[in-house]
């Protein structure tokens, strides 16, 4: 799931290498940290959000099909 996150996030951003992907479980959900360089937040959040809520979607989707709660975190 963390290699889904990372492709879609590489493909909207100036600097690829520099994405990244922290998982870690809390209660009842996977939460998924993605890491970006300063200057591509505003990529992945995109306009009002739009961007980031399309990617929490189909992380949701993605979690869904495995029976697992996914929430996603764009970390400044």
């Amino acid at each position: 799931m963390e290699d889904l996150l990372i492709y879609l996030a590489r493909g909207l951003v100036d600097s690829p290498e520099e994405v990244s992907v922290e998982a870690f479980e809390e209660d009842d959900a996977l939460v998924l940290e993605l890491h970006v360089a300063d200057d591509d937040t505003g990529k992945v959040i995109g306009r009002s959000g739009r961007t980031v809520n399309a990617i929490r979607a189909v992380m949701r989707a993605c979690g869904a099909k495995q029976g697992r709660r996914v929430l996603v975190d764009v970390i400044d």
